[in-house]
């Protein structure tokens, strides 16, 4: 009735080995984690939150939970500290190849709930003609969703980039956090979960993930 992961575990004569029904010969498959990203959580508490409590009840992977599956995993296409919603850690490496060299090219949607009053312009200026750290911004497309929230399809997005958007507009933002990166998006899984990316699942369409 245990689960035993650790090679070379000694077996006592009490002890009876049991192999998996669905076990396979086949070399598995590198795991990438899809995270409902906290505001305030980073580092190590990032990874403190991949257990079997957290797991997202509607993770439809099948995958096994294992402990191999939580090693070596690469934060990938971060978020602020201050922010949360989507983020992927992966050990995947096509995966993390993909994202590193076309992760600027994927669309990216935010909700920002925001205070102040914005300055003239303020909306042209956020779909077009803002510059952060001396990069002019290429174009976004955003949208009051209310008094209070602003939502952004945005493509390569820098840390601080976001906060610093709202402020050269007149406004501040007061939570910041991401949706869905590519196709790829959180659904319905609640803050601090997290699932498997399943095989068949694409950040865009002709990419491997």
């Amino acid at each position: 009735g245990e689960l035993v992961e650790t090679p070379q575990t000694m077996v006592d004569a009490a002890q009876t080995v049991t192999l998996s029904a669905d076990s396979s010969a086949d070399t598995a498959e590198a795991a990438t984690l899809l995270l409902n990203k906290p505001a305030g959580c980073s580092g190590q508490d990032l990874f403190a939150l991949l257990t079997e409590a957290n797991r997202f009840a509607d993770d439809a992977s099948g995958i096994r939970m294992l402990r191999r599956h939580f090693q070596r995993l690469d934060y990938l296409m971060p978020l602020d500290d201050a922010a949360s919603g989507l983020v992927v850690l992966t050990q995947d490496w096509r995966v993390r190849r993909h994202l590193q060299e076309s992760g600027a090219s994927l669309e990216q949607e935010f909700v920002v709930e925001v205070s102040g009053e914005p300055s003239p312009w303020a909306m042209p200026k956020l779909t077009h003609g803002l510059v952060y750290e001396g990069r002019s911004l290429p174009p976004a497309k955003v949208s009051w969703q209310s008094e209070q929230r602003l939502r952004f399809a945005i493509k390569d997005v820098r840390l601080g980039q976001m906060a610093t958007m709202c402020s050269l507009v007149g406004l501040k933002a007061e939570q910041i956090r991401r949706l869905r990166i590519g196709r790829v998006g959180l659904s319905k899984m609640p803050e601090g979960q997290w699932r498997y990316l399943p095989a068949n699942q694409r950040f865009c369409l002709l990419c491997r993930a």
